[in-house]
Order: C-alpha cells, then structure tokens, then sequence
C-alpha cells in the first residue's frame, strides 16, 4: 500500500509505503498508477486541491534581467580590441597591466617597455601605450554604458529580450 502527504499549501510533501515508513493519519492511500506517476514524473508540482491530486506546471521564474545584463557586459567588456592592427587584451588583467604602463608613461614620456600580443613581443613607446590605455578605458566605459542604458529600460518596461545583444561596442578600433 502506498500513500502521499501534502503540505498546508497542498503540495506533496512525502510519499510512504506501508511496511517501510510509518503512515501518519492524514496520509493519503494511492493506487499503483498514480504512484508511478508521482514517481516518475518530475516535469510538474503535485499538489491536493479540491480533493484530488493533480500536478500543476513548474512555475517559470522570471528572469534576472539586471544579472543577464550585467553578465553580457562583461562578455563584452572582456571581448578584447583591435589597435593598430594589433589584439588588445581587455580582461581585468588587461585592463590593470595597461593602465599601470600608461601611468609610467605618463610620469616619463621616454617610457618605453616590451608588451606581449598574441603574435608576440612588441616595443611600446609612452605615446603608444597612453593611446592603448585611452583605446581600452573607451571600450570598458562603452560597455559599462550600454548596460546603464539596458538597465533603464528594464526599469522603464521598455526592454525587449534581443536588446541585450545589440549596441555593444565595436571590438575592432583603429
């Protein structure tokens, strides 16, 4: 003999059999087909209502849209640039390593430093290095942009779902 409880809400709590577990009074006598059925079917929620146990859709949770924003923009943010011809790595390592070297070459404009691509090793003079460094802070500050503009029209009820993959910006620079 097989049973089922439900909770105060009506959603099915537990599911006993005579000899294994204790049956509690309210517990409800179910026969071999529903039981398989509860079993076996985890597509739903099985709930009492009005004295019959029926199973109701999973509710669909909503989506998080500020996350989903927030994880495209550092998709985005992280995508790296083209400058001069060359990859620019714009991670948050890339971001750190470049803004520390336009720093040097701004406190000494006869700076100069070799900085690894992915096709190799280049030789980087102050001016250079302060362009990249202003190439990839616009970049990030795009990024950041674009998810302030999402962002505000979730908050508006204008945000429709394939804005969150268009007006990001370009990774191709100069």
């Amino acid at each position: 003999m097989k049973f089922v409880t439900f909770d105060s809400e009506g959603v099915l709590s537990s599911r006993l059999i005579r000899g294994v577990n204790d049956i509690p009074q309210r517990a409800m006598e179910i026969n071999e087909d529903l039981w398989m059925q509860i079993t076996q079917e985890v597509d739903g929620v099985w709930m009492l209502v009005d004295g019959k146990i029926i199973k109701r859709p999973l509710p669909v949770a909503a989506p998080d849209l500020p996350t989903l924003v927030a994880n495209e923009r550092f998709k985005h943010e992280a995508s790296g640039i083209r400058f001069e011809g060359r990859s620019i790595d714009t991670s948050r390592d890339g971001q750190a390593l470049i803004a520390g070297a336009a720093v040097s070459a701004i406190l000494d404009p006869n700076y100069h430093c070799n900085w690894k691509t992915g096709a190799g090793f280049i030789e980087l003079q102050a001016p250079q290095l302060i362009a990249i460094a202003t190439a990839v802070r616009t970049h990030v500050q795009a990024c950041f942009d674009r998810e302030l503009a999402l962002l505000r029209a979730i908050d508006a009820g204008e945000y429709r779902d394939e804005m969150v993959a268009e007006g990001w910006p370009n990774s191709a620079t100069s």
